[in-house]
């Protein structure tokens, strides 16, 4: 049987919900395919369950605490758009730079491919550029 619309959207929200910001890495397991694919702005492309966790839990080794909030969820038949506040603390290193101990919160956008249930392939815009900013990393030039 095919999933409805509002199944996709309950399991796509557990993204960043269960497993960003309650931490189970290995719910993943339960909510993408095993050949899942993540297209990341960040960390590039992946393939499959183990890399995508690989790379959830390099997030959470590098910033304390993430949370996620999702603001706005729009589904489509097997698509799902999901947009959230993310926010932690840079308590590791992340992108080659040391902790800074600061604070962050950025938005971060997802669109899920979904299949028999499971988010097949992702893609994530995340707000890098002013995460780094809000770290002290990077400065903009004066106008």
């Amino acid at each position: 049987m095919t999933p409805t619309p509002e199944e996709n959207k309950r399991i796509a929200r557990q993204f960043p919900e269960e497993v960003i910001s309650r931490n189970k890495i290995d719910h993943i397991d339960e909510i993408c395919t095993e050949n899942v694919i993540d297209h990341h702005d960040t960390f590039g492309e992946t393939r499959g369950r183990e890399a995508l966790k690989e790379t959830t839990e390099y997030l959470h080794d590098a910033l304390a605490g993430p949370s996620a909030t999702v603001e706005d969820i729009v589904v489509e038949e097997n698509r799902v758009a999901l947009r959230w506040n993310s926010r932690g603390i840079h308590d590791g290193r992340f992108l080659g730079f040391e902790p800074t101990g600061r604070s962050y919160v950025v938005e971060v956008t997802m669109f899920a491919r979904m299949k028999d249930g499971k988010i097949a392939e992702r893609w994530v815009l995340s707000d890098t550029l002013g995460m780094l900013q809000q770290f002290g990393i990077i400065e903009l030039p004066d106008e």
